[in-house]
């Protein structure tokens, strides 16, 4: 098998049963590509490996990041190419999985060198946008940087920010610093890469159910330590996927069964997205179904 096996997929595809059979197989290390599952203060609602299923196989990057910190596309990139570096001196096989499409992307394409924010900068930025809706900040975005503007939802509201602390700092937009050629960590030789491809309404069900047992598992209480750590509700930690409504039922703005079907609306959605950007962004991923990954994967080696 190549040296790196690349699973990406929807949400509660079945990505992490995937990679833990293919590491069982191989003897290889698992690695998290996915941008929520990096915080230890999520483990139960990010549905990250078990304890049990870590203990199956090595598993690096998951849990490593406190909620108080914003993570980056860039610091991961660093260092999962150590730890896929660290299994390749040691022999084994690097298998990244997740579903965080920038992620993989970095990893493939590299990462343009927009120069760094200062922390100044930022906290105006993120003080304007403490007085500012989506509509009005988006709009902002339009009149300094309308390329990238066009490239963003109005209701991503992160990436809106950060896009105008770019402008703010540099003079240039995000689209233009992005022109200039990242360097890619794989080239093709190096790996395989599958995208888990799956029906489209069994995955949403799949997705409610999963979201049920997250709240059979304790992640109501998870969130209830999270919230009383009183965070800066701007920490990317807050926004994981049924977070903010779970905080809307401890603060008693709806009850626990709106909170529960908003989350579960909320992670649908975000399959779709998932979906639509590897296939627009990432072609050299293959798409196969989940029962044929297993399959794909050994006869490609």
């Amino acid at each position: 098998m190549k040296s790196a096996v690349l699973i990406a997929g929807p949400t509660a595809s079945g990505k992490s049963a995937l990679a833990l059979e293919v590491a069982s197989r191989t003897g290889g290390v698992v690695i998290n590509a996915d941008s929520m599952q990096v915080y230890r203060d999520l483990r139960i609602i990010t549905a990250r490996p078990t304890d049990e299923e870590m203990a199956r196989a090595p598993h690096r990057l998951y849990g490593h990041i406190g909620a108080e910190e914003i993570y980056s596309a860039g610091r991961w990139l660093r260092e999962a190419e150590q730890e896929i570096a660290s299994a390749r001196t040691a022999g084994k096989v690097a298998i990244v999985i997740g579903g965080t499409g920038l992620y993989f992307s970095a990893l493939l394409k590299g990462l343009s060198a927009v120069p760094e924010v200062s922390a100044e900068v930022r906290q105006q930025v993120r003080d304007l946008g403490d007085t500012k809706d989506n509509e009005a900040l988006h709009a902002m975005l339009v009149a300094r940087d309308p390329r990238t503007a066009e490239e963003i939802r109005v209701s991503d509201r992160q990436r809106v920010l950060r896009a105008l602390e770019v402008v703010e700092a540099t003079g240039i937009g995000l689209a233009e610093w992005r022109e200039e050629p990242g360097v890619p960590a794989l080239n093709s030789r190096d790996y395989q890469a599958i995208f888990l491809e799956t029906d489209r309404d069994a995955l949403g069900k799949r997705i409610d159910a999963r979201f049920e047992k997250m709240l059979e598992e304790g992640a109501l209480g998870e969130v209830k330590r999270l919230k009383t750590r009183d965070l800066d509700p701007r920490m990317p930690a807050l926004k994981a996927h049924g977070v903010p409504w779970l905080i809307k039922y401890l603060d008693g703005e709806m009850p626990l069964e709106e909170a529960a079907a908003q989350g579960k609306r909320d992670t649908r959605q975000y399959s779709k997205r998932q979906e639509t950007w590897f296939r627009n962004q990432l072609p050299e991923f293959a798409r196969v179904k989940p029962e044929k990954a297993l399959e794909a994967l050994f006869s490609r080696a």
